[in-house]
């Protein structure tokens, strides 16, 4: 019998789960553990002998099981797995990690917010972590794993994250880290008005709170946050912030201060600000805006370092054109500036700013110094002109403050990418969401994007719809940024909806990139002497009923690909690497083009087909090892090893995005001991073949069932599955032929237990796939790789 008081852990009868003493109850019956939380039996119940019970009496579980009472046992999953203990709450405490079957905790020196955060994320408790720190004294004794742990804050799992193994030394006041974890709240609407303005278009600004309306604070009120209140409010046009009460002060209270928008929100809730009435201002810094009307005669400055400064371009009929230099005065320079909102500017007379492809507008324009618009000058008809774009005006205009920019009021959004930092750029023109075509779209232009959203770290530019495909329409093409630009508007060069393209080269971008970290030992090790580990696999984001998966998802698949001296050789099957130098494929891969390893090249670490990646890698072959027992008119024994070039498992570099795959026990039966299976690939999706690496869950299927399907054809070392419903039909065609089936064991270790091999068509109904049976082909395996 077991004892409370007892603190050694229990090891479960299979070997990829340990027990310890925790805050769990649980049943354990036939290989099986579940969970309970069940209430205590109404009547006594007799158990067999080895049961439990305590002195809260007896526990509800499927008869025949053995019974484990709640605080007797805890779950403890793989290598990297973390758990908070000693806080108040589930949300915070010390933190604790899994390594080499014992939990340890990290040295706290260093240790901060990003830190945090990675733990929070890791263990589903929110998006934010604060760093906190917790005596090594109250700890009792357990080991220090870690020092010195730098995460970037947007990693997956804490064994992502730069760090130091611990030997001993110096740990500031013994302290572990520890942390506290929040979700993010989600924004309540703001209303929002203008008032005491000369017109619907201008006014302080006031937003209503807790039952009256009161003012903004005008500390760092710029013109990005007047971008986001025109756009609340439904107008259009040029945004311009006003500051130190230009409308008048307000009588009510300051309900905001330190409003810090970006540009691209679609409201004002969204952007970072100040708690309600937390603020140090009085109404004589009251905020304003004013929303110019995007009408003929409006004007702007592309192609300089900022908005202040570069071509001048005024708008007519719906579209952007500049203004030649014929007779252009200083007194010109001065209307135009004040138009903007400037208080003076220069003509500028250098030729640095990239010349306009669009019309010329105006001619022979001439100011007194006193009109309040270009329109108000004297000036040749709109279009008459005998000038190049050699001689646009070039104007530099000096604000009042740094806080008067301006930006053209186009919102930009990213769409299905992993986060928040990347995605499939889409932008709002004429009340209508679409996408940008990608002729030319560099990292310059991703730097741009990513500035206008927010972010201030390397940008990566994406193409050929690396995010998918958009639905919209396709606003803009051919964008020519220097990458100093403010606002995406500024490079764009041609007119709205002209293009020759189509979804498939949507652009994309990933923001905040962070490039493909240096493992320190401590990470190599960690990452090479486990399989069957996914670390990127959060957002189930097609193969036939399938999705698109994340990238790094699925670290073991392998694409094998025809070898061409272009370096663009078709795909040809999907494979599995079940070490750094193995990989496992099906035999019929090589019925085609034979067993010279020379036709061949395999790549690692692939996601888009198309895009290169940093994660990828392409390795020769040395060897093709097919079962002797296979035959090429036969759909048995379908199943080979490729061994790749290199150095003894020094072939593919392991990374996060470059893992082995767990190979299953000895006729292991996946359907009782692992339910939840995925197949991936790039293959038939039922449209054409996918650039993006797919993932799909799929049942596995009794063997009755698919042995009244084919008949003698299917033997006992094949599996089958799929969804027999016609309306779910999920399917692994011809581009994933040697890909992997996947299923997952208690404890998150992944299992190759098929590769995919044969069926009656793609996704046809009572057809589902064939796959060999890794597992009655182990011994072979392991006598050929020596594994």
């Amino acid at each position: 019998m077991l004892s409370h008081a007892q603190h050694r852990p229990w090891v479960a009868p299979f070997p990829w789960v340990s027990l310890f003493w925790g805050e769990r109850g649980f049943c354990f019956l036939q290989r099986h553990l579940f969970p309970f939380r069940l209430a205590k039996a109404k009547q006594q119940v007799s158990y067999p002998v080895g049961h439990v019970t305590d002195s809260r009496g007896p526990w509800c579980c499927p008869q025949g099981s053995s019974i484990f009472p709640f605080e007797v046992f805890n779950i403890v999953f793989y290598l990297g797995s973390v758990r908070l203990r000693g806080g108040k709450d589930e949300f915070e405490g010390t933190v604790q990690v899994y390594l080499n079957g014992i939990w340890g905790i990290i040295c706290s020196n260093n240790w901060d917010d990003n830190d945090a955060s990675v733990i929070c994320r890791q263990l589903e408790l929110g998006e934010r972590g604060t760093a906190k720190h917790m005596p090594f004294a109250e700890l009792g004794l357990i080991p220090v794993y870690w020092s010195d742990v730098r995460c970037h804050g947007d990693e997956e799992n804490i064994l992502l994250c730069e760090k130091d193994i611990w030997h001993g030394g110096t740990c500031p006041q013994r302290m572990a880290a520890a942390v506290m974890c929040s979700f993010s709240q989600a924004s309540v609407f703001i209303p929002i008005r203008l008032a005491d303005g000369s017109n619907a278009y201008e006014g302080r600004v006031e937003v209503y709170h807790a039952g009256q309306w009161g003012t903004i604070c005008d500390d760092q009120w710029d013109d990005a946050d007047a971008e986001v209140v025109c756009r609340q409010l439904g107008l259009g046009g040029i945004a311009k912030a006003w500051n130190q009460a230009y409308f008048g002060e307000g009588s009510g209270p300051v309900l905001l201060d330190e409003v810090r928008c970006t540009g691209n929100e679609l409201s004002i809730e969204q952007c970072p600000k100040s708690s309600w009435q937390e603020h140090n201002c009085g109404h004589k810094e009251d905020a304003g805006v004013s929303c110019i009307p995007l009408t003929d005669g409006a004007v702007r400055l592309t192609g300089g370092k900022g908005s202040h400064e570069g071509r001048l371009e005024v708008h007519y009929g719906g579209q952007w054109g500049t203004v030649c230099d014929d007779g252009w005065t200083e007194l010109n320079t001065q209307v135009v500036c004040r138009q903007m909102g400037f208080k003076y500017g220069k003509h500028a007379l250098e030729k640095y700013f990239e010349e306009s492809s669009g019309p010329i507008w105006l001619d022979d324009v001439s100011c007194s110094g006193k009109e309040l618009n270009i329109l108000q000058c004297s000036k040749r008809e709109w279009g008459k002109h005998d000038c190049s774009h050699q001689e646009d005006v070039r104007i530099i205009c000096h604000p009042h403050n740094d806080g008067h920019r301006l930006l053209l009021g186009l919102p930009i959004r990213l769409m299905d990418g992993e986060n928040k930092k990347e995605g499939r750029v889409e932008i709002f023109i004429n009340g209508q969401w679409g996408t940008i075509c990608d002729d030319g779209w560099s990292d310059k232009d991703a730097a741009v994007v990513c500035r206008q959203l927010g972010y201030k770290g390397p940008a990566r530019a994406r193409t050929m719809a690396y995010f998918g495909e958009g639905k919209g329409p396709i606003h803009v093409d051919n964008v020519k940024c220097t990458g100093n630009e403010r606002s995406l508007a500024d490079c764009i060069k041609q007119d709205i909806g002209t293009h020759n393209c189509r979804h498939s080269e949507d652009a994309g971008v990933i923001c905040d990139y962070l490039g493909k970290k240096s493992s320190g030992n401590s990470n190599k090790d960690s990452l090479a002497s486990v399989c069957g580990l996914r670390l990127l696999h959060r957002r189930q984001k097609r193969i036939i009923g399938g999705k698109n998966s994340l990238r790094g998802g699925w670290p073991w698949q392998v694409a094998l690909r025809l070898k061409s001296s272009h370096g663009d050789g078709r795909l040809l099957c999907g494979a599995t690497l079940i070490s750094s130098c193995w990989v496992l494929t099906a035999a019929h891969c090589f019925k085609r083009y034979g067993n010279n390893t020379r036709n061949y090249i395999v790549r690692v670490g692939d996601y888009h087909t198309l895009v290169p990646e940093e994660y990828e890698e392409e390795i020769g072959l040395q060897q093709i090892v097919m079962h002797k027992e296979y035959r090429p008119e036969s759909s048995d024994y379908d199943i080979a090893l490729v061994r790749l070039q290199g150095p003894e498992e020094q072939c593919a570099r392991f990374s996060t995005h470059v893992l082995p795959a767990c190979l299953p026990l000895r006729r292991e039966r996946p359907q009782k001991t692992a339910p939840n299976c995925y197949i991936t690939g790039w293959g038939d999706t039922g449209k054409a073949y996918s650039r993006t690496l797919q993932q799909a869950a799929i049942p596995l299927l009794p063997k009755r069932v698919c042995e009244e399907r084919y008949k003698r054809r299917f033997t006992g070392r094949m599996l089958c599955a799929g969804n027999l419903q016609e309306q779910k039909h999920v399917d692994s065609c011809q581009g994933d032929s040697g890909g992997p089936l996947m299923c997952e064991r208690p404890g998150e270790s992944w299992v190759v237990y098929g590769v995919t091999s044969w069926g009656y068509g793609c996704g046809v109904k009572d057809s589902p796939g064939v796959y060999t049976k890794v597992s009655s082909f182990v011994p072979w395996i392991k006598s050929v790789t020596k594994l």
